[in-house]
């Protein structure tokens, strides 16, 4: 995958998972705030405080979440974007996260 294939592909995912942010955030279950900022990245605020960051890394051709338990990495594999240590899919990564963070369960 070259670099122009690889940042169609991690925006398509990160306004996959922008979407699925908005929609939770609506639903009232858990309270927090997210921005899209230029180069592919998503930043979310807790309420509490704590912030959860995704980005794409073309380098690495990878995106990437930082979070408070730890950092992850997700490559595209079969139309999907997986964990390259735990094979965690990257939807549910963010949810875990956000779940961790906010102190309630997250569904996206």
């Amino acid at each position: 995958m070259d670099e122009r294939e690889f940042l169609a592909a991690a925006d398509t995912e990160l306004t996959r998972v922008e979407a699925a942010l908005e929609r939770a955030s609506e639903s009232g279950i858990v309270d927090f705030d997210f921005e899209t900022k230029p180069g592919g990245v998503i930043e979310i605020e807790c309420e509490n405080g704590t912030k959860i960051i995704l980005n794409r890394h073309a380098a690495a051709r990878e995106i990437w979440l930082a979070a408070k338990s730890g950092g992850y990495h997700f490559r595209p594999e079969a139309g999907r974007w997986m964990g390259t240590r735990d094979g965690e899919e990257l939807l549910a990564a963010v949810a875990r996260t956000l779940s961790e963070q906010a102190g309630v369960k997250v569904e996206l």
